[in-house]
């Protein structure tokens, strides 16, 4: 008898398991909601649920990883509407909760696939922004903390999961359909609230002083589920750029009726947001895009296109009563009083940095500055571009050294996909590589490529675009990417 219910015990495990774990959230939800009503089980199921994820997550890394490129796009979000926690916290906890289990399963992963330049030049920065700590004209240690979190810890942790875990065609057409949807969700959300209003967190958030560089002649500067509208405009125009490439690319109507409509509504959210920085990345995405793509005769016709835009923005008044296009046009004007007071800024910078070959050190430019430094003159002078503001952390020294990093990272990416023969890989890569041109170039009017969700975006799309010789073998020897081409 005792061998037929081990028998039966062993056969019944599973099913087992389940009854006590449901048994148990039955008395925890009845116990919950006699003492904390319907708000109990929810935090019951809540806790359940993140069990659940967790558990999922050390199994499989790669969920992990999703998870906090989903968060990345909803932070500026959950910002607003939870004004009192520090929602961003989570987002390093996911990441390190993505590299512990990379380690717990570690022997799964190819770690010589981490010998390129672009993890070592990663980890170079880090180590160069790790050692201000020591600058003696640095400042608050939590305030270099948090701007180390975003300059480059977030680089040296994200550059190389692509080598380690997403290798694969698959995960290229999963990475490029995610930002795509997620993009578009976001385009949408800023439409509803041009047309439907704020919620009552985010007008909370306007009510904090961000007023001033949202409204603009009690016109909305539509900032969607991002930290700001220039965050917002910025990634719009970067990936309008993406996906106007994919839609010159080698694939089936049906995609390309997609690319089209994505398209649209990507400019479309460039405009809406009134940020006119992305009015260059545009330029620059689209000419890269050309080029790389060798379709010269093309590129030819786009400058001119391009030419007569700028054209009819610089020296006519066409469209000044539509409020976005009117916002475009004053990026045009160097007597503009935004573009003058920049330039004010950036005369003050000098003066104090000319003494400071390596900065005043990480945290004492930008947010960080102002909230933890303001007792220093220099973080009380706003950067406005990212592009200032290395200049004022790292100084003349740090500047040069990123500006050569970022430089060599995009011409080797060129190079690359300048090699590539597999036709849709070859559009895949191209798009990608215009993508973060345009990240780079619209940084020195905003803080672009520091914040989220666009720094992730541009350190995948950079390990992507170095792995494409490995992908573009496994085409050749596969003949098909995985996806339907017909």
């Amino acid at each position: 008898m005792l061998e037929t219910l081990n028998t039966w015990l062993i056969d019944n495990k599973k099913k087992i398991i389940f009854f006590i774990i449901a048994m148990c959230l039955s008395i925890v939800v009845a116990g919950s909601i006699s003492k904390f009503g319907f708000l109990g089980p929810l935090c019951a199921v809540a806790v359940a649920g993140l069990g659940t994820f967790l558990v999922s997550a050390f199994k499989d890394p790669r969920l992990a990883f999703w998870a906090y490129f989903a968060y990345c796009f909803c932070l500026g979000f959950l910002v607003k509407t939870f004004l009192q926690i520090p929602v961003g916290l989570a987002l390093e906890a996911i990441l390190l909760l993505t590299w512990c289990s990379i380690l717990i399963n570690m022997n799964k992963f190819n770690w010589q696939n981490l010998k390129n330049d672009h993890v070592l030049l990663s980890v170079v920065w880090f180590g160069i922004s790790f050692l201000q700590i020591l600058n003696p004209n640095s400042g608050s240690l939590v305030a270099w903390f948090n701007e180390l979190r975003f300059v480059a810890l977030s680089w040296l942790l994200i550059a190389p999961l692509v080598f380690l875990m997403f290798n694969r065609p698959s995960d290229l057409n999963r990475f490029i359909t995610f930002i795509l949807f997620f993009s578009a969700v976001a385009c949408l959300y800023g439409v509803k609230q041009l047309y439907f209003g704020l919620t009552s967190g985010e007008q909370q958030w306007m009510g904090m002083g961000n007023e001033v560089t949202h409204m603009i002649k009690g016109k909305l500067r539509v900032f969607s589920i991002y930290s700001d509208a220039g965050q917002f405009g910025a990634s719009q125009a970067i990936m309008a750029v993406i996906s106007m490439t994919l839609l010159t690319g080698p694939f089936s109507f049906g995609k390309k009726i997609i690319f089209a409509l994505a398209t649209l509504l990507f400019i479309y959210g460039m405009a809406i947001s009134g940020t006119r920085g992305a009015l260059f990345a545009l330029a620059a995405g689209v000419a890269t895009s050309l080029f790389l793509s060798k379709n010269f005769k093309v590129l030819f016709i786009g400058i001119l296109f391009s030419v007569s835009g700028f054209v009819v923005l610089k020296y006519t008044t066409i469209g000044e009563n539509i409020f976005q296009i009117s916002r475009l046009r004053s990026a045009l004007n160097p007597e503009d009083a935004s573009f003058k007071v920049r330039l004010d800024n950036q005369v003050k910078l000098k003066s104090i940095l000319k003494d400071l070959p390596f900065g005043a050190g990480l945290g004492m430019s930008g947010m960080n500055g102002t909230t933890y430094n303001a007792d220093k003159a220099i973080a009380n002078i706003q950067p406005d571009s990212y592009w200032v503001k290395v200049w004022a952390m790292y100084g003349i020294v740090g500047l040069i050294i990123w500006f050569a990093i970022t430089s060599y990272i995009i011409g080797k990416c060129s190079g690359i996909v300048w090699k590539i023969h597999d036709p849709r890989l070859k559009a895949k890569m191209i798009a990608l590589t215009a993508g973060t041109v345009a990240c780079f170039i619209c940084s020195y009017g905003n803080e672009v490529m520091n914040g989220m969700p666009s720094s992730v975006i541009m350190f995948m799309s950079w390990s992507f675009v170095y792995i494409a010789p490995w992908l573009d073998k496994k085409l050749k020897q596969t003949g098909s990417d995985g996806t339907d081409h017909n």
